[in-house]
């Protein structure tokens, strides 16, 4: 992976961040709540060490959803861009964000599909990946 900081943001510009390493792992979710928030078949969500993540400008233009299940998603209250996710038991060591805000081409290969269980009825998965029914 490249050694310098991966930068990213919000659809708008009011929120802007940076990564300095992110994380392996990096899965297409397609749960039926991260297909609602993202308005797509899937999101593709990328991890970072929470050392490893810094918010530039715009954390106070952050809002948060707890959905029932108590996860936690967080967007920009002007644009709505879909910014990071926070599972229902983060111990706040992990920053999953949304690898379609990151700026220009980050040389990364998603590893995972997870929650395919309840995928899109008109979207079929036509790549190799390891697909779980839930997460992994």
């Amino acid at each position: 992976m490249k050694n310098t900081p991966y930068t990213g943001g919000c659809l708008c510009g009011l929120i802007k961040y940076e990564v300095d390493q992110i994380e392996p792992r990096m899965g297409h979710c397609h749960c039926s709540m991260c297909r609602k928030f993202h308005g797509a078949a899937f999101a593709t969500l990328g991890e970072a060490k929470a050392e490893n993540f810094k918010w530039l400008q715009g954390q106070d233009s952050l809002a948060s959803y707890k959905a029932d299940n108590g996860t936690v998603r967080q967007f920009c209250k002007q644009c709505g861009s879909s910014m990071t996710f926070a599972p229902a038991d983060d111990d706040g060591k992990l920053i999953e964000f949304a690898m379609g805000t990151l700026e220009g081409g980050a040389e990364l290969t998603p590893d995972a599909h997870i929650y395919v269980d309840s995928k899109a009825c008109w979207f079929e998965i036509q790549d190799d990946l390891p697909q779980h029914k839930k997460g992994r």
